[in-house]
């Protein structure tokens, strides 16, 4: 590179990192300066192309559209980058209204990892001229490419980029990927499930959309209590979370999210208990000399005699065999008769 470029390139790197337009004279036109602050944003646009920087981490400002559910521990990455340095830059673009900041594009878990340490102060970035649109391209492609967004975060990230108004469902379906009738179809399970309950249960990977769609209709069939089954989903991630530090097991657990899944879908699939039915009872009042003796009762399932204590009790008792046999035969001779 010859001398008089990299003067060049200095100087525009000073002005880059300086953020704010070149002084304009006083007597300059309107058109003058929108022509030099063109021409600065320009030059700044090369300069970021042609460079990593160093940035304060807590100048850059994370107000994208959540993507993903499943919060990821950051301690294992900020200790590589202290050791061995942050070796792949985030991705970052210039705050439209304030020349000091930053809004991410995509790299939260490196630029949390250096949030979180005590060592590394700088978080190295590649700043990138995007629009909005762009912006969230670019972070849905980037986070595809480590791991494909489960099914219900495809289908919470469409219903915010619409409600956001990013764009349509067939734009949407084009940033995600997949066709249009996906994304509706995705938006109307997410609406039989509930957002909340959705959130609650997390990514849920391995589970698609036959199991969403059935856990949504049974939702919206039986009315389930929504608050309920998001305690439900909480309660089984805390369990699992807890798990091996109560028992000391190093074996690997399940994935929260799945298993809060399954709960929550017995819960609302398990089959209705049958009311237990009273059977209809029948009782009648015997009496012996003019005095009650006993109570006959009859249900959907049995005859049943009450004789009152005392000895006329105590000889039916003892003779209740023969009884029985006596009566039973005088039945039988009078059903042939």
């Amino acid at each position: 590179m010859s001398d008089s470029r990299k003067r060049r390139m200095s100087m525009l790197d000073g002005l880059a990192a300086a953020g704010s337009p070149l002084p304009a004279p006083e007597a300059a036109a309107p058109g003058a300066m929108a022509a030099s602050n063109r021409a600065l944003r320009s030059a700044r646009d090369a300069v970021d192309a042609h460079r990593v920087w160093d940035l304060d981490p807590y100048a850059i400002v994370d107000d994208r559209i959540a993507d993903r559910l499943e919060p990821e521990d950051v301690a294992d990455l900020r200790d590589a980058i202290e050791a061995n340095g942050q070796v792949v830059p985030i991705l970052v673009r210039r705050h439209p209204s304030d020349a000091d900041r930053y809004l991410l594009v995509y790299g939260r878990r490196r630029l949390e990892a250096v949030r979180s340490s005590d060592k590394v102060t700088k978080v190295r970035a590649l700043v990138a001229s995007l629009d909005d649109d762009a912006a969230v391209r670019a972070q849905v492609s980037e986070n595809m490419a480590r791991r494909d967004l489960s099914f219900i975060e495809k289908a919470l990230f469409a219903r915010e980029l619409v409600r956001s108004g990013f764009g349509t469902q067939t734009e949407v379906a084009e940033v995600l990927t997949v066709a249009k009738s996906a994304i509706s179809m995705a938006l109307t399970i997410l609406e039989m499930v509930g957002p909340d309950l959705a959130q609650a249960i997390g990514p849920a990977h391995g589970i698609g959309r036959p199991r969403w769609d059935a856990l949504g209709r049974a939702v919206a069939e039986t009315g389930a209590d929504r608050a309920g089954l998001i305690d439900l989903a909480e309660r089984v991630q805390t369990d699992i979370a807890v798990a091996p530090a109560l028992s000391g097991a190093v074996a690997d657990a399940p994935d929260p999210s799945g298993a809060a899944f399954e709960a929550v879908f017995r819960a609302v699939t398990r089959p209705a208990k049958r009311p237990v039915r009273t059977p209809k009872k029948q009782i009648k009042s015997l009496k012996l000399q003019g005095k009650r003796a006993a109570t006959l009762q009859r249900s959907d399932t049995a005859l049943r005699l009450d004789v009152e204590n005392g000895p006329f009790a105590d000889w039916l008792e003892a003779e209740a065999q023969t009884i029985l046999t006596d009566l039973h035969a005088r039945w039988t001779r009078r059903a042939e008769d």
